[in-house]
């Protein structure tokens, strides 16, 4: 997995590109959490990620409680059908604010 970060409109932009799988999860759990807790909003944008399976459903609920917990905001942008699809089946689409676009959830943000 790759991981790159850029600040935009107020925002941490985290791109993530690859697999967030167990074998990749760990590279994603060592920079989301820390992120959330020094920037107010930040938006991890998986349009390049193909896959997710339940360790990156894990990393991703660990962002969003630490989120939570930090008074922070957190959206999630560029869901492929299938990433979304694994969403919708896990209960998680619920608990992200879901944008098509990097634009629409820095937005979704405000």
């Amino acid at each position: 997995m790759q991981i790159s970060e850029q600040t935009r409109d107020g925002a941490l932009v985290i791109q993530a590109s690859g697999r967030l799988d167990s074998s990749s999860a760990g590279a994603l759990e060592a920079v989301l959490p820390a992120r959330i807790q020094t920037h107010d909003k930040v938006v991890l944008n998986l349009t390049d990620v193909a896959y997710v399976s339940s360790a990156g459903l894990r990393v991703l609920l660990i962002g969003a409680k630490a989120a939570r917990a930090g008074g922070k905001k957190l959206a999630l942008a560029g869901l492929s059908e299938s990433v979304r699809e694994v969403f919708d089946i896990s209960g998680f689409t619920s608990l992200f604010t879901i944008a098509p676009d990097v634009d629409g959830a820095i937005a979704a943000l405000g």
